[in-house]
């Protein structure tokens, strides 16, 4: 059942596939493509160039593109080069960049000519071991840099060092936590690889087969496990989509080309309410649909398989854990509402606040142990010892189990907003809007939303003999955050209700807005 012959170094899996699948084309996205070939040719010249510029084994280097095939030959280069991935969002804030580049302390950054002379703005402040700045020729860049496609054309002086352990720490992947300050998960490829040995292969069949058509963020866990190691891996091929149009999407998965299509549920909600108007509309070819990210609500999962006979597999990922770790699988009873079993090799509690199992079907905190978990946070040693306890990596989801061992998670215990899949931690909102003037006192909560799951409602205590121009709040939210964490909803307030030891009693925020 298990596939362990794709848990192999990164190196040895680019070699293999340039040899079976030489004329093959791994990644492509609107621009461009490449083959297995020639991608095991372009990211050892890009892993040698790096070495040239002075990046040492285990050293950090920030992959800041779009959605690209470049994103993923930047990713695959790195690891050839024995350095540790860095991926930032091609959105994020100059505040976000300027906080990973410092964290991680990268060495390196990989991003576009547009957006290279932020970098080099930052490095006094944030990155001041950088040694190289690669940027491709999307956009100007005034600063010193290095031009990507040269250094994955031309001979460098180094070869590249392909490491074979499976075991050091290959990625640091930022993900929101409720302090508020992004935590930075170190990830191996070996816990990544087991993923596509474990679910992506066995489970969904994913193989040499395969075209998928991707439009999740690649600086993500899910789509860097799935479309960039899994395809891999599997020796499939992926299309990048820079990023998620319900319009584009629907013409590209119409033409009949993709076989496989990973989304969070947001999509799949799009894609059925923009062709509800064309019952003759079909995705010919189109195999299965996976979806993960976000819970999945048991009426779009059955209307979209009714609309388009074409299966819809509903899973439950972390970044903390490699991404999956309860999967549907394609054949046998399925719950609807249900993300289905625990991957195979996985173990999964569902426990108590003592740690103690609860019986079937009663609401506990979901648990996990395995060879996917993360070695622990950067730099975050407390943050690490009350993540993993005794060996198991403590969730904040809440779950229940059915007596055959299907999962439905229920819930958070983490005050997370989840918003159409991506995370949002509402102390970094309030830290934001608090160094707004007017702002004496804020909290934000989740509250629901249609076709997001949830979204972001601010509250606001203004200060004496201040007034709070809701625009004008959000306009600085704005600057200083995602587009996605910005806050959906303002409401002014008298005061913020909290406990005796000043945590905020969001329930009564929430009563609020349903009233």
């Amino acid at each position: 059942m298990l596939r362990t012959d794709l848990i192999a170094p990164i190196p040895e899996l680019l070699h293999r596939n340039a040899a079976a699948h030489g004329a093959k084309v791994a990644y492509r996205d609107a621009q461009t493509c490449v083959s297995y070939a020639k991608l095991f040719e372009r990211t050892g010249r890009l892993a040698a160039h790096l070495a040239d510029a002075g990046i040492e084994a285990n050293d950090a280097v920030a992959i800041m593109l779009p959605n690209s095939v470049a994103w993923a030959e930047s990713c695959l280069a790195v690891t050839r080069a024995g350095a540790i991935g860095v991926p930032i969002s091609y959105d994020a804030t100059e505040t976000e960049v300027a906080y990973r580049l410092a964290d991680a302390n990268c060495k390196a950054v990989f991003t576009t000519g547009e957006r290279g002379d932020l970098v080099a703005r930052l490095q006094t402040s944030s990155a001041p071991d950088l040694r190289a700045l690669i940027v491709t020729d999307r956009g100007a860049c005034s600063a010193a840099a290095l031009r990507y496609e040269h250094l994955a054309t031309a001979p460098a002086k180094s070869a590249p060092r392909d490491p074979a352990s499976l075991h050091d720490t290959s990625f640091i992947l930022y993900t929101s936590g409720t302090t508020g300050r992004a935590k930075g998960v170190r990830l191996t490829v070996h816990g990544m690889l087991w993923i596509a040995a474990a679910c992506w292969a066995p489970i969904t069949g994913l193989c040499e087969r395969d075209i998928l058509l991707s439009p999740l963020p690649l600086f993500h866990s899910y789509a860097l496990n799935l479309t960039v190691l899994g395809v891999l891996a599997t020796s499939a091929s992926a299309h990048i989509m820079e990023r998620f149009s319900t319009s584009e999407a629907v013409r590209l998965l119409a033409s009949g080309e993709f076989t496989y299509f990973p989304g969070v549920p947001t999509m799949f909600h799009y894609l059925l309410q923009a062709t509800r108007g064309e019952p003759g509309l079909k995705f010919p070819n189109l195999r299965l649909c996976i979806s993960a990210g976000a819970i999945m609500p048991a009426t779009l999962n059955r209307d979209f398989e009714e609309r388009f006979g074409i299966q819809l597999l509903d899973g439950y990922g972390i970044t903390e854990t490699s991404t999956m770790v309860i999967m549907n699988w394609p054949s046998g009873v399925r719950i609807m509402g249900s993300c289905g079993i625990p991957l195979p090799g996985l173990a999964v509690r569902i426990v108590d606040a003592s740690a103690a199992d609860v019986p079937p079907g009663t609401e506990g905190e979901l648990i996990i142990r395995g060879p996917s978990v993360m070695p622990g946070y950067h730099n975050k040693p407390e943050e690490t010892r009350n993540a993993l306890r005794a060996g198991w990596y403590h969730t904040g989801d809440l779950a229940k189990c059915d007596e055959n061992g299907f999962v439905t998670i229920t819930g958070r215990l983490k005050e997370l907003i989840i918003r159409g899949g991506q995370n949002i931690a509402p102390a970094e909102i309030e830290e934001v809007v608090n160094g707004f003037a007017a702002v004496l006192d804020s909290a934000v909560v989740g509250i629901a939303h249609e076709h997001l799951g949830e979204v972001p409602a601010l509250f606001v205590v203004p200060r004496p003999q201040h007034a709070i121009e809701s625009e004008a709040l959000l306009a600085h939210c704005r600057k200083h955050l995602s587009a996605y964490k910005v806050p959906h909803v303002v409401r002014l307030i008298a005061e913020i209700p909290r406990t005796g030891s000043g945590k905020i009693i969001r329930y009564k925020l929430r009563e609020l807005i349903e009233a």
